[in-house]
């Protein structure tokens, strides 16, 4: 799955010449937290709530409204914004994405075109959302369960080949590393009602041990 999939099209995106007062209001009228900043199409910033906050008056100024919207909207964005921007490509895959957020502790990424262009910016929140699809929970009528299993070669091979004997089809399977022994394997299927017991009975035979199963 790829960034490019995922990611909102077509941002908003504001000029280095704008007022942080401007920037302020377009960010609260549709609750953006962050905010592109762009140049002839080109990336040259980015503005978050914080950076905003961070230039505005404390909350227990003697300032009016008036007063404070007067001063941010002296402020032009080309002050504050940060200019070393953390990008993704557009034809990175969602975990590259995930992996530069984490690494990086940023919320949010401004997606870039082999050219250079702004095309997206893509989120923690649509990572989160991409997880809970790939894992078929708004679906429902599903059953999962994790395995632990040896590290070793053919371990795949063989827990499909019982779920194929079985007449089950896997809808999903994701692996999770524990140790340099051991890994925990997540199959996700449709639900089998009363089959289920037979289904961990011959995994468990084959020496695959059933940590935990949930119908959801």
């Amino acid at each position: 799955m790829f960034v490019v999939e995922r990611m909102t099209k077509h941002p908003v995106t504001m000029s280095s010449d704008a007022t942080i007062g401007e920037v302020d209001r377009v960010m609260k009228k549709n609750k953006f937290h962050r905010m592109i900043i762009v140049e002839g199409g080109k990336l040259v910033g980015y503005l978050s709530d914080r950076d905003v906050m961070r230039v505005a008056p404390s909350p227990a100024t003697s300032l009016s409204k008036f007063e404070i919207r007067e001063l941010l909207d002296k402020l032009k964005v080309r002050d504050i914004m940060q200019k070393k921007v953390i990008t993704v490509n557009e034809n990175a895959t969602i975990e590259e994405a995930a992996l530069i957020m984490y690494n990086n502790k940023v919320g949010g990424l401004p997606v870039i075109s082999d050219v250079g262009a702004v095309v997206g910016i893509i989120t923690a929140t649509d990572i989160l959302k991409t997880f809970v699809n790939v894992m078929g929970l708004p679906e429902g009528g599903k059953t999962r369960i994790t395995l632990e299993v040896e590290n070793k070669i053919g371990v795949m091979a063989e827990i499909t080949k019982i779920f194929s004997e079985l007449g089950v089809n896997i809808d999903s399977l994701i692996t999770s590393r524990q140790d340099e022994k051991n890994y925990n394997i997540v199959v996700r299927f449709d639900t089998l009602g009363d089959k289920f017991e037979n289904v961990k009975s011959q995994l468990e035979q084959r020496g695959y041990k059933v940590i935990h199963s949930v119908n959801f």
